[in-house]
């Protein structure tokens, strides 16, 4: 399974940004896949994740309400929506699929990884 990740830029505070993730060489029928962010000498953070069956959200609480995201299942993508960017958003995004399918905030869950998108938030 191969993940690209896309959508990373500079914004200033308050303004939003939507990341894709589109999925490739996927062969399991059930997985989730989740958002994750890393900022230089932090530990990887967990943002949320979906199931891509059935379309469950589980999300970061300190994110919830800010972030948000979806999936278009005929497009393999997940997106992640985000509002009213503060500048401890910036890092570099991580999109991970789990072939367990449950939607988990363990990064060590997650048995693939895209190669990140740079969000700049500058205040």
């Amino acid at each position: 399974v191969q993940l690209q990740a896309s959508g990373g830029g500079s914004v200033q505070a308050g303004g939003s940004l939507r990341l894709s993730c589109v999925a490739s060489g996927r062969t399991a029928d059930s997985y989730a896949m989740g958002w994750f962010r890393q900022a230089p000498g932090k530990d990887r953070e967990f943002i949320g994740a979906i199931t891509w069956i059935g379309g469950a959200t589980y999300y970061n609480d300190s994110m919830k309400g800010r972030f948000t995201i979806s999936r278009d299942n005929a497009k393999n993508t997940i997106y992640l929506q985000m509002n009213s960017l503060k500048s401890e958003d910036t890092a570099v995004y991580l999109c991970g699929e789990a072939k367990g399918g449950q939607a988990t905030k363990w990064a060590r869950d997650y048995d693939y990884w895209g190669q990140g998108t740079l969000v700049t938030v500058s205040s």
